[in-house]
């Protein structure tokens, strides 16, 4: 027995997002054609590059980025994607996990930025980030769907949603654990607040900042099984529908598919961060 009415929560939420739906239909009509536009085009690029020219291609990056071993792994784990018939759902995870990270570093380095300048931005923005972390990524589809419709860009607006806020956290992080020696002597020649920002604290937090964006790519990719559910094509597909078919193997291949993939990306992002470092 309820002590006080119950609050209605859920109708709010309901009518918040109707109302959202019907007065701004236009705007996500056209988000939605934006980012399926963008997620299109790094298909079609990736798929005109023959499948072993781009696996060669993605080893020399490894090599330049992380040296052999990296680059070893690489090409083992993309032949063996490859082998397994499992390319074309790879391209379309890879272009689903850029197109969250590079939508996550579009909004949420400049964010991150303005966060570290003003201590009342900080304040106001560090409980929404516990918010978007904390919620369950499932509870971001719904709005999602009815915002954009079922396929590709539901998931990945839930995506950019769960994996941005590293980039926004370390982005603010990096710039305020900048010396402070180094910003009175920016101060004693002169510099302007825009010269100290991109020749003094960008720089010098720049391996905080890709340690940020290595969590967003690595939250992104977690994402691909769940926006499988929404319609989203790619390797979370596979998974999905070997989950619901209960098919042991099949589900292992594209794990493995989606592991390789993880690790690939984690290790050729973490080297580049420790290059800006060197």
């Amino acid at each position: 027995m309820r002590l006080f009415p119950k609050i209605p929560l859920a109708d709010w939420v309901d009518n918040f997002v109707s109302v959202l739906t019907e007065r701004l239909e236009g705007f996500f009509d056209g988000v939605s054609s934006i980012i399926g536009w963008f997620v299109e085009s790094i298909v079609n690029i990736l798929s005109l590059v023959p499948s072993l020219v781009l696996i060669g291609i993605f080893v020399i990056i490894a090599w330049w980025t992380s040296r052999w071993g990296v680059a070893l792994f690489t090409a083992l784990g993309l032949l063996l994607i490859h082998n397994l018939g499992y390319w074309p759902e790879t391209i379309d995870t890879l272009a689903l996990v850029l197109t969250s990270v590079i939508i996550s570093i579009i909004v949420g380095v400049p964010f991150g930025i303005w966060a570290s300048q003003n201590e009342t931005v900080k304040n106001i923005i560090t409980p929404v980030l516990d918010f978007m972390q904390t919620m369950p990524a499932f509870v971001y589809l719904i709005p999602a769907i009815l915002f954009f419709g079922i396929g590709v860009v539901p998931g990945i607006i839930a995506s950019v949603i769960f994996a941005m806020p590293p980039t926004i956290r370390l982005t603010n992080l990096g710039i305020r654990q900048v010396p402070k020696d180094l910003i009175e002597a920016s101060n004693a020649f002169g510099a302007t607040t825009s010269q100290k920002l991109y020749k003094v604290e960008l720089p010098l937090a720049m391996p905080t900042i890709m340690a940020g964006i290595n969590q967003s790519i690595m939250l992104a990719l977690s994402m691909v099984v769940i926006a499988s559910l929404v319609g989203a094509p790619g390797l979370g597909a596979d998974v999905y529908r070997a989950v619901t078919q209960i098919k042991v193997g099949v589900g292992f291949e594209a794990g493995l598919a989606i592991v390789i993939l993880a690790i690939m990306l984690d290790r050729i992002s973490q080297n580049i961060g420790r290059s800006k470092a060197d």
